[in-house]
């Protein structure tokens, strides 16, 4: 009798983390339909919904798409304390929860982006600054300039600002060590 060891599909999440038993990695992704977005959507408000009713936390949540993508804002209702959750880690860790809970429902791979309270924002005004103390640097002499590594939707925020800053980058590394390099035009 011959042992076959089966393994689970493998996938990485946006973090750079290997997610397994998804079944996602052999699947092309496909651009969603608006119907399917709003499908995803709200499945990911009940979700989130749920969530702030077990956390005794109040909050509106609004749901959008742009951009092939779900977005869901989670918003301070009167007297809420978004704070606990607005966390950079925290709103991560509740997106791919989210998306796992959109998957489970859909049998898709969802791309959905979770916002609390604004950390969306407050996150991409941090990129911008880390960009223009990047950009900086090279105005300084050197040749490129490194960022930390980053989710692959921080990176897209990334390529945007310093394209807009008349500048090129390009993404570099592995996994969790993935990052952007910027260099001049």
């Amino acid at each position: 009798m011959t042992d076959v060891q089966q393994t689970e599909p493998e996938f990485t999440t946006e973090d750079g983390a290997a997610a397994v038993g998804t079944g996602v990695a052999d699947a092309e992704y496909t651009e969603p339909t608006a119907d399917e977005l709003d499908r995803e959507g709200d499945i990911a408000a009940d979700y989130i919904e749920e969530l702030l009713d077990i956390a005794d936390i109040d909050g509106d949540i609004d749901i959008d798409a742009r951009n092939g993508r779900s977005y869901i804002s989670v918003n301070a209702g009167d007297g809420a304390n978004l704070r606990v959750l607005s966390k950079p880690d925290t709103v991560s860790a509740l997106q791919e929860l989210t998306r796992l809970a959109v998957q489970n429902k859909t049998g898709s791979f969802s791309r959905l982006i979770l916002d609390i309270g604004g950390s969306r924002d407050a996150r991409q005004a941090e990129l911008a600054t880390l960009v223009d103390r990047a950009i900086t640097r090279i105005e300084e002499g050197a040749a490129q300039a490194a960022l930390p590594p980053m989710s692959s939707y921080e990176r897209k925020l990334v390529h945007d600002i310093v394209s807009e800053r008349g500048y090129v980058s390009n993404s570099q590394g592995e996994g969790r060590d993935r990052h952007t390099v910027i260099t001049p035009a």
